[in-house]
């Protein structure tokens, strides 16, 4: 009845050694380097927040046409980016992985030559047109490498950029925009989108020669590595996952979760466009002090998101994890709005929110492949990411009209804690039972 010889724990060990190397190696190969990037992504994206602090008065922009600028860029974004992920499907992550961050390095670096509000919208617009699919290229991307059971930890520390730009991005932003500020008669905040620019452009051609398309083309890799590593790929699939790409395009799920990112990415957007502003209007103006406060919420959501992360893989429970991360940026927003005029409580509050908003992302990014795998995978992560992201162009406007109004952004934080509440209950109330079930756990 019992194998008293050890010959089976013997035969385990190095099976689980190898599993336990090849993922190792696939991780500390393609997530700190596809972070990185990400982080350009994010920087690119939301540098606008901080060159609003020069450009604005430069420019003569309203609150409401800044905001209406930073969401254009979704808009673009939105329209380009299912398409963007079926290329990337068809010709491989690395070559067009590499053409995204070398054309929206470029699109993001011309914002420097901005002079009115009418060129200020079309190069936003452009940039996220270019920028399409990268994010979700990179979602789609993981799943030709690491299974279900550890996608929740490997999107954790991919999905860390996004804190992260907001940890070096601010001080970086304030230093630039102050000790560069006049340097060959520019202001600071050209030298902001110049060189951030010109950083994502190089970062693009290192893809193209550094990025490996799929596990059996990585020579980084043993032949068992890489066979354990497709086997446990070729085991995960299964016929209750819609592999059609038309068909998850109207899948109730794919739908489901597109509404719920839509309603949790308002107020992730609010935070990334107004977070400076916000900080300011409690009372501190100096621009390096500004940009090393916006720093302390992306910090907190870094912790949260890996922490978040690592305890869904952990028990393979998903709902809860989502669910009450959204409730607690719910009530950091709402707090946020309360305090708005202290600078220590409101910076608490916006801790709290960040660590919520952001710390959900990783767990969220493990349900579309529970329902979406090959063509249907590109197609519906990207509408998924795409629809979501429509969030983007209401936030900043909503944030700004609001204020241009009322002279506070105290109700559009309201507004937006009232957004991410649904998000919330949509999740712990509403999740269909194939997104709910628990994955299996990993045992290494």
């Amino acid at each position: 009845m019992f194998n008293t010889s050890g010959r089976g724990a013997l035969d385990a060990s190095p099976g689980v050694s190898l599993e336990a190397s090849a993922y190792r190696k696939a991780t500390w190969r393609l997530v700190p380097f596809l972070a990185i990037c990400f982080i350009c992504a994010y920087l690119d994206r939301v540098n606008i927040s901080f060159a609003k602090l020069q450009m604005q008065s430069d420019l003569g922009l309203s609150d409401a046409a800044y905001g209406l600028g930073a969401g254009i860029f979704f808009i673009g974004y939105f329209l380009f980016e299912i398409p963007s992920n079926i290329i990337l499907g068809r010709v491989g992550a690395r070559k067009w992985i590499a053409r995204i961050m070398i054309s929206w390095g470029i699109a993001s670096a011309l914002m420097m030559f901005v002079r009115e509000e009418r060129w200020f919208y079309v190069l936003r617009f452009i940039v996220g047109a270019t920028e399409a699919g990268f994010m979700p290229g990179v979602m789609l991307y993981f799943t030709y490498w690491f299974p279900a059971k550890k996608r929740a930890q490997i999107n954790a520390l991919f999905l860390t950029s996004v804190p992260l730009s907001g940890v070096v991005g601010g001080p970086i932003a304030g230093f630039v925009m102050t000790y560069f500020d006049g340097a060959g008669n520019l202001p600071g905040w050209q030298w902001l989108f110049l060189l951030e620019g010109l950083l994502t452009v190089v970062l693009g051609v290192a893809v193209f020669f550094y990025l490996t398309d799929r596990p059996s083309d990585a020579k980084w890799l043993s032949a068992e590595e890489r066979q354990v590593i497709t086997k446990n790929l070729e085991l995960e699939s299964d016929t209750s996952r819609e592999h059609h790409f038309g068909k998850a395009l109207r899948q109730p799920e794919t739908l489901f979760l597109a509404a719920v990112y839509l309603f949790a990415l308002i107020g992730l957007w609010g935070l990334t466009f107004w977070l400076p502003e916000l900080i300011k209007q409690t009372g501190v103006t100096n621009k390096v002090s500004i940009g090393f406060l916006t720093a302390i919420p992306y910090a907190a959501g870094c912790v949260a998101m890996v922490l978040v992360g690592r305890s869904s893989d952990r028990t393979g429970e998903r709902r809860k994890h989502l669910g009450f991360a959204l409730l607690a940026a719910c009530l950091g927003y709402a707090l946020s709005g309360w305090f708005g005029s202290v600078t220590s409580l409101s910076l608490l509050a916006l801790t709290l929110a960040a660590m919520g908003t952001v710390g959900c992302l990783p767990v969220f990014w493990t349900l579309p492949p529970k329902v979406l795998a090959g063509p249907a995978a590109a197609g519906g992560i990207a509408l998924i990411n795409s629809v979501g992201n429509l969030s983007g162009a209401i936030s900043p406007y909503l944030v700004g009209k609001v204020k241009e109004l009322t002279g506070s952004t105290e109700t559009a934080l309201y507004m937006i804690a009232c957004s991410v509440l649904v998000a919330a209950l949509l999740v712990l109330i509403g999740l269909p039972n194939k997104l709910a079930a628990r994955d299996s756990v990993v045992r290494l």
